[in-house]
């Protein structure tokens, strides 16, 4: 019988792609929110979204996403990540949702455009709305 030796290439190329699989989900797992001044960043893997606080009209928690289109993302159990279309308005929907079943913060901007979006936990979902309504409504008593 001969020994047969693996490659060192195709070890290479399984460590790699584990590693791969890793930092992918990790990436997606949940909502990496960033809030610093006048500006709301959200980072859920290869989706990305930044907002400045004067460019939001309406900020509400809601209980369901409306029914659209998807253009791209993913669905796995209760999370919901993607670009999706709105054919009324014919605009992009913006979803970053970790629990479907938890309400969701949907963020009114320029005027159409939408982004939901919420946390695995309820508490820190209500804490970024607060903060939020907050903002908007100190910005729009400041443009009044």
């Amino acid at each position: 019988m001969t020994n047969k030796k693996r490659h060192w290439l195709w070890n290479f190329l399984i460590v790699v792609t584990l590693l791969l699989v890793i930092v992918a989900f990790i990436a997606h797992y949940k909502n990496w929110i960033s809030i610093e001044n006048n500006r709301f960043q959200i980072l859920s893997g290869i989706y990305y979204k930044e907002l400045n606080f004067s460019d939001i009209n309406n900020v509400e928690l809601v209980d369901k996403i409306p029914q659209l289109e998807r253009i791209n993302g993913f669905s796995v159990k209760e999370i919901e990540k993607g670009v999706f279309k709105d054919s009324i308005y014919n605009t992009e929907v913006y979803i970053y949702v970790d629990k479907l079943s938890q309400q969701k913060i949907k963020v009114t901007y320029k005027d159409s455009l939408l982004l939901f979006f919420n946390l695995s936990d309820s508490t820190e979902t209500q804490k970024i709305y607060g903060l939020f309504s907050k903002k908007v409504d100190s910005l729009s008593k400041l443009k009044n």
